[in-house]
């Protein structure tokens, strides 16, 4: 079998791997990287198990953490876990409230299959009134250079619900 093609520009790249499924591309370094078509896919069935609820309530427009069972401790996750990782003890839902503020954020310029189409995205780790962790949900309709570290977001909830994570996402409060 022939070695690729070298190419030096990435559309040529691309042009190549629709035509033979793949091309050797050459940078300004001149390194050389072999880039091969392999397209797959995959058929998952996944059950949530104990984090069901945490899914269903998204359907419902309610975003459920978790609080520590032990009087002593009392601490709540806003991302759901069964046991506190503090004391052990065993947890029970809780519902958060649906406006909280930016604690941290980073804006994705490259994304899976599933985000492509909104790629480049924010995603913000968003802190909420009585709860001592975090949640990570996209951050739609925010412009990059206008988030900020405690800025006011509201929860928004995909009708209908597809039960994913991505069922959730923020923008800024008032939007």
């Amino acid at each position: 079998m022939a070695k690729p093609r070298v190419f030096e520009r990435f559309r040529d790249v691309q042009e190549e791997l629709a035509r033979t499924g793949s091309a050797v591309f050459r940078d300004k370094d001149s390194v050389e990287s072999l880039v091969i078509d392999d397209p797959y896919s995959i058929h998952y069935i996944h059950s949530y198990a104990e984090d069901s609820p945490f899914f269903l309530a998204l359907a419902e427009g309610r975003i459920l953490g978790s609080r520590c069972t032990n009087p002593r401790c009392r601490f709540v996750f806003a991302t759901p876990r069964s046991h506190c990782m503090f004391c052990g003890r065993p947890t029970e839902w809780q519902e958060l409230p649906q406006k909280g503020r930016v604690h941290s954020w980073t804006t994705c310029h490259f994304g899976s299959e599933a985000f492509l189409k909104e790629t480049p995205y924010n995603l913000a780790l968003v802190e909420f009134d009585g709860a001592g962790s975090l949640l990570l949900c996209r951050l739609k309709d925010a412009v990059e250079s206008e988030i900020y570290v405690g800025m006011p977001v509201e929860a928004r909830f995909a009708d209908p619900a597809r039960y994913r994570i991505t069922d959730v996402w923020f923008v800024p409060s008032g939007t």
